[in-house]
């Protein structure tokens, strides 16, 4: 009997080997995960903490090499065991190649494939030998990035995550907010909590009171019941609370107290509750800007800026945008191909030039679409007609008229893939006169 239980991720669409598998795996007291297929796997290794990998090669759509490069690239530190009833010295030389610990050739007996586990899970690093005594913060699953701003967060989130101190994420539209305001959430002690998200913005003034801290029967017309609101909801857990800056004065009164005294008051209601919340707010708005205009309460201001988290646009974090591009091409191109979609480098370039102004709601939403209208590998056609010829120069470019004619021409040709008709429409001339001034 095996002393420790790992948890293990077993793909095969063979279902008696899965079976198999499973049998042994389970009476050896390990936690066993199923997948077959390497899209069911993927889905798995997003909301699962694997200790070890057991992959089938020959499979429909995406085979058991795709996967292992998968898992090498975005969860190195899972030990990656083969079993195959197809063995070949090509495919024994890829998987050392892939950093696979073991290579086990079906059929085989029970002896073989617990030899093969131990060694697979004993290659893997053991944390306690690192050098490096420093406790880095948990990275949430769903955060991507590895820009600096990112890393503050990411420091911030694990100062926060066990206490219900109030945040404060202030940041434009597609940023992210309500994502970081989830993380603070669901890695902490209290994710088994309820999370109630609650945009500001997206109800109407005369509702929002009611709606966030309920009401009694007869309060209002139309109040035909006691009621409790999302406060109530989140008793004990946390209260997202998007575009704070559009909740009206009457609100914010109320906000005020619930913060101050721990209670929050029913609309009709004289008798207060005792709740407990981990408040956090979210504006795209300057609220600091707003309270001393005196469109939002100053003294509310302050008690939600406990701590801060200004989350930079994605126009300041464009060394993200690629890990950013591999998460959407995994996902759309799983949900809509079920297979892993490459990008070409030049459309690559493109998407990293560009300054996203809808941010990373912006992006996902042009990935999604390309993901759609591509076959394997996402190209410049597949984008968007606003970024596919965006070229721009840096100001202080001070080249000659002739010699920044012909970068331009140049640019336009490789954001059309070297098309010199699609090329010579764009730029209003003929080809052969793009010939001639590219021979100058």
């Amino acid at each position: 009997m095996m002393k420790l239980k790992e948890n293990i991720l077993i793909v095969d669409d063979d279902l008696s080997i899965l079976e198999l598998l499973h049998r042994h795996l389970s009476n050896w007291d390990f936690h066993v995960f199923k997948a077959i297929s390497v899209k069911e796997a993927v889905n798995i290794l997003k909301d699962t903490k694997v200790d070890l990998l057991i992959t089938d090669l020959k499979m429909p759509h995406i085979d058991g090499f795709e996967l292992v490069s998968f898992v090498s690239e975005h969860y190195p530190q899972i030990p990656k065991l083969i079993v195959t009833g197809y063995p070949s010295v090509q495919d024994s030389l890829k998987a050392i190649k892939n950093g696979v610990a073991d290579y086990l050739t079906k059929p085989f007996t029970k002896q073989e494939l617990k030899e093969a586990i131990e060694k697979s899970i004993s290659s893997k690093t053991n944390p306690s030998t690192k050098t490096n005594h420093h406790k880095d913060p948990v990275i949430p699953k769903e955060i991507i990035g590895k820009s600096k701003g990112i890393k503050e967060i990411f420091e911030i989130i694990d100062r926060v995550k066990n206490n219900k101190a109030t945040v404060f994420i202030e940041g434009e539209s597609g940023t992210g907010k309500e994502l970081l305001a989830r993380a603070i959430h669901y890695e902490g002690k209290f994710s088994k909590q309820p999370f109630i998200a609650v945009n500001c913005g997206a109800i109407p003034e005369n509702l929002l009171e009611a709606e966030l801290f309920g009401y009694t029967k007869g309060a209002f017309t139309g109040a035909e019941t006691n009621r409790n609101g999302f406060f109530q909801a989140a008793h004990g857990g946390t209260i997202f609370l998007d575009e704070i800056g559009n909740a009206p004065l009457v609100v914010q009164n109320r906000l005020l107290r619930v913060l101050q005294e721990k209670e929050v008051v029913k609309v009709g209601a004289q008798k207060p509750e005792k709740i407990d919340v981990r408040i956090i707010a979210a504006t795209n708005s300057n609220l600091k800007e707003m309270s001393n205009k005196g469109h939002f309460r100053e003294d509310l201001y302050y008690r939600l800026v406990v701590v801060e988290i200004k989350v930079p646009p994605l126009r300041n974090r464009k060394a993200d945008i690629p890990l950013l591009i591999d998460k959407f091409l995994l996902k759309y191109g799983l949900e809509y191909k079920d297979k892993f979609i490459k990008i070409h480098p030049q459309a690559l370039e493109i998407l990293k030039r560009y300054d996203w102004p809808g941010n990373i709601r912006e992006l996902e939403n042009v990935i999604q679409r390309a993901v759609i209208l591509c076959d394997q590998t996402i190209e410049i056609p597949h984008l968007p007609e606003h970024l596919k010829y965006k070229i721009d120069f840096p100001e202080d470019s001070l080249v000659s008229l002739k010699e920044m004619e012909k970068n331009y021409i140049q640019k336009v040709l490789r954001a059309t893939q070297n098309n010199k008709t699609k090329a010579a429409e764009i730029l209003g001339i003929d080809r052969k006169t793009i010939r001639i001034k590219l021979d100058l």
